[in-house]
């Protein structure tokens, strides 16, 4: 097998095309951030990519926004991955994808580097394509502008530490100040907002457009506004607002931890995909 190393975002997307597109749900987010980076090139400064290739066909691939994880490609056997991870000389923290994929990297990877593993969180991957009839609680829903900048960014960290049970950077690290900007002045992506009484009780974010659908997430609600149907409306009208700009369909990530969205969720009428996991590399374990 041969392993072809790629660098800018059109050179990733030409080279993973085929298999990005085969699955468009499941590679969601790779898709999503090849597309920041081709309308916002300075979102992501360094993009870069792996393919591999078995006489010519495309049998896996992976790209990476450096300093963040490995995403990968679904491929087309075990042996495709081990000689992904053999590849891959870049120093990474870890790696994301969809199981069972993402388990057999980081296996070939542990293996290769001598490091050990630590799965940060699990998610479940999902996709809609019709939309169901819910309830709405009081309230509206409305877009998000860049004079709200503070607020959707406070509520975009609380979601964050909310998932990696914890803040996981430092104030000058964050990048996050950058991203949320520049999605509240981009065309392809923005912020709900569910406003009930005056008062702004939830949201929901959404980007990384794909060919046929687009990403919804963080949704969040403050724990004490929790209970009242919030973050269901605004998902449910975001999702209404986006299926008739033209998107076919929408996905979003849920926290296998948490049942309790995973089953609102559904009954919007999303329907599970595959599950992802986030693993970490870490020192091993004498």
């Amino acid at each position: 097998m041969d392993v072809e190393y790629l660098a800018g975002w059109n050179a990733v997307l030409d080279g993973l095309r085929e298999p990005l597109l085969a699955d468009e749900a499941r590679h969601n987010l790779a898709l999503g951030i090849l597309a920041t980076a081709r309308s916002t090139p300075g979102i992501y400064p360094e993009l870069r990519g792996w393919v591999v290739r078995q006489e010519g066909t495309v049998v896996a691939g992976a790209l990476r926004t450096p300093p963040h994880n490995v995403i990968l490609v679904r491929p087309r056997n075990s042996r495709a991955i081990e000689a992904l991870a053999h590849a891959i000389d870049d120093e990474v923290p870890g790696v994301v994808g969809a199981v069972p994929e993402v388990d057999d990297f980081a296996a070939a990877w542990a293996e290769t580097h001598r490091v050990g593993l630590e799965t940060r969180f699990d998610q479940r991957i999902y996709r809609l394509v019709e939309m169901q009839p819910t309830q709405a609680p009081p309230g509206r829903m409305r877009l998000a502008t860049i004079r709200e900048l503070a607020l959707v960014l406070e509520r975009f960290r609380a979601f964050g530490e909310e998932v990696r049970h914890g803040p996981v950077v430092t104030a000058d690290e964050d990048p996050l100040p950058a991203l949320v900007e520049n999605r509240l002045r981009s065309s392809e992506a923005g912020v709900a907002l569910w406003e009930d009484g005056g008062e702004i009780v939830s949201l929901a974010g959404f980007g990384g457009p794909t060919p046929n659908g687009i990403r919804i997430g963080p949704v969040h609600t403050p724990p004490e506004l929790r209970g009242n149907g919030y973050g269901t409306a605004v998902t449910a009208e975001l999702t209404r607002l986006l299926l008739g700009r033209g998107h076919r369909f929408c996905f979003l990530y849920t926290d296998l931890a948490n049942p309790t969205s995973n089953a609102i969720y559904t009954r919007i009428g999303y329907e599970p995909v595959c599950d992802s996991r986030d693993v970490a590399f870490v020192a091993p374990s004498v």
